[in-house]
């Protein structure tokens, strides 16, 4: 089921800045920076309490899903295809995780969190290889050419996009001043989110 409630409450759940409202994250209203605890009558205590093994790999596939804003369905078949792949089960499904289009946006710096590009993209405001795509879960590949239809290039939030300092990945290049990019290589390991514990999910999952 897609979560509806306020996304601020999904990272004090987790104790950790989840980056889910873009500039708000880094702001002095963040709840994170505020030290407020997590949600619900023992919030006080959970994040101090011992957690066991299942509660452990609980956290992190709940993590890694609301960092790429997925429902469980969709999260468990990245999984599934991920454990089908050759190489290593974390790896692949992070590296499916990465190379979503929204995902694809918002490292580029061209939307302000996942959320937000999920947004562009349904809206039909963006392009992949010149053409119209408003699927946000679309696997991007090596070669691939993204950008803002220059219709659409001046609204406001795509301005600001366009005068930030670059801070896209290895794996893509980047035009911020013309909201455009392409994918150059694949995404690695060290490419990927450093606080999704890869293991966990596995182990969450292999039961």
């Amino acid at each position: 089921m897609k979560y509806t409630g306020p996304v601020c409450r999904l990272c004090r759940r987790e104790g950790e800045k989840l980056y889910l409202k873009g500039a708000r994250c880094e702001s002095p209203k963040c709840p994170i920076t505020k030290g407020r605890p997590a949600p619900g009558q023992h919030g006080l205590t959970s994040a101090s309490s011992k957690k066991s093994e299942y509660a452990k790999q609980m956290r992190a596939k709940q993590k890694a899903k609301r960092i790429f804003t997925l429902t469980e369905r969709v999260f468990s078949n990245y999984y599934q295809k991920a454990e089908n792949k050759e190489g290593v089960t974390g790896n692949e499904l992070l590296k499916m995780l990465e190379k979503r289009f929204d995902n694809v946006l918002y490292r580029a710096g061209i939307a302000s969190s996942r959320k937000q590009a999920r947004q562009l993209i349904s809206h039909g405001l963006c392009k992949l290889n010149s053409r119209i795509v408003d699927i946000p879960s679309v696997q991007v590949r090596v070669g691939d050419k993204f950008e803002i239809k220059d219709s659409r290039k001046q609204v406001t939030i795509l301005k600001e996009a366009s005068a930030q300092k670059p801070t896209a990945p290895r794996w893509m290049k980047v035009d911020l001043k013309n909201l455009s990019g392409e994918v150059v290589a694949e995404p690695e390991k060290d490419d990927f989110e450093k606080t999704i514990e890869s293991q966990y999910i596995i182990e969450y999952y292999s039961k």
